[in-house]
């Protein structure tokens, strides 16, 4: 089984980024061949700081290989020039009606004037990352649905016009990963992009900074024994806080106040983080660059026969 997954660098990868995703990720990589990449590419989509992409494709490359994404072949997209090439091949196939509708185009980008072309047409790049290394299924969220039933339909449409050229792949719903929300607003999403840090955990925090967030998080104006319990409707902030600490590891038994609580996330995360921190620090440039050179190289055989068979297919060779 081929397991893809590309990360956007536009923010610090977050605590939500590796209990969420990048865990399951390293504990499923003796289950297939997997692909995982950095979307630099996808990132020129939004107005963007060029030396900031740089630092922060960088600086995501080497936490990958720190959180033990150590056996899977990893990769920049910008690198693999195959992204790029078929992603204009799906633009000629794909039809502007159904670039309207895709939600991130109609919540980022509709009737702005300085919207970018490559906004619009993202979903057609989106499928081609699918689509040249020929996966059986593709793993995804409701975030990111309407953008892999897309990259079906262009599968298909593809292969009638031109010939059996794509696997057209299933969607499947993973196993829910860990849900972490925002330490100051828990009805959202810990999200590496969110403008304010200080609900957010990043996976380089020090220990006495995410003891800081930890201890200015939400929770409510309960008192008592009962405090402290899970109810995501009436204690978003305290189940939050509970769903991080079990999710890194501790427990909540004979904890009774907000600040015992706290402390106790805090233990967990610090715990959790401290390995990855140590791993982070001592890679070295040279090796990481090495094993992601290593990656595209790997990556630009694998997509050669794909994107040659679709230009074939459309009259180009």
């Amino acid at each position: 089984m081929i397991k893809l997954s590309l990360l956007k660098p536009t923010g610090h990868l977050t605590l939500g980024n590796l209990l969420g995703a990048l865990r399951p990720m390293v504990a499923g990589q003796s289950e297939g061949r997997c692909f995982y990449g950095i979307a630099d590419l996808h990132a020129l989509t939004v107005p963007h700081d060029p030396a900031a992409l740089r630092s922060l494709s960088v600086e995501t490359a080497r936490l990958l290989l720190a959180v033990g994404l150590d056996e899977s072949t990893l990769f920049v997209q910008s690198r693999v020039p195959a992204h790029s090439e078929l992603s204009f091949l799906l633009e000629s196939t794909v039809h502007t009606g159904e670039l309207n509708r895709m939600i991130q185009f109609k919540e980022k980008g509709r009737d702005q004037p300085a919207t970018r072309a490559s906004l619009y047409t993202y979903p057609a790049l989106m499928a081609a990352d699918i689509l040249l290394y020929r996966p059986e299924q593709v793993p995804v969220g409701d975030d990111q649905r309407q953008h892999v039933e897309l990259t079906r339909d262009l599968a298909l449409r593809f292969n009638r016009t031109y010939g059996e050229v794509f696997t057209v792949p299933e969607i499947v719903t993973p196993p829910a990963g860990a849900r972490v929300m925002n330490l100051q607003e828990p009805t959202t999403k810990m999200g590496k992009s969110h403008v304010d840090g200080a609900g957010i955990i990043h996976l380089l925090d020090a220990p006495d900074v995410v003891r800081r967030k930890i201890a200015r998080a939400v929770t409510d104006s309960d008192v008592g024994a009962a405090a402290v319990r899970a109810d995501r409707t009436e204690k978003p902030g305290v189940t939050n806080l509970l769903d991080i600490l079990e999710a890194c590891g501790g427990s909540a038994a004979g904890v009774t106040t907000y600040g015992a609580l706290k402390s106790a996330v805090t233990d967990a995360v610090v715990a959790q983080l401290e390995p990855i921190q140590k791993r982070y620090a001592d890679l070295d440039d040279a090796s990481v660059s090495a094993v992601f050179e290593e990656g595209a190289a790997t990556c630009r055989q694998v997509t050669a026969p794909v994107l040659a068979a679709a230009r074939t297919a459309m009259g180009l060779a």
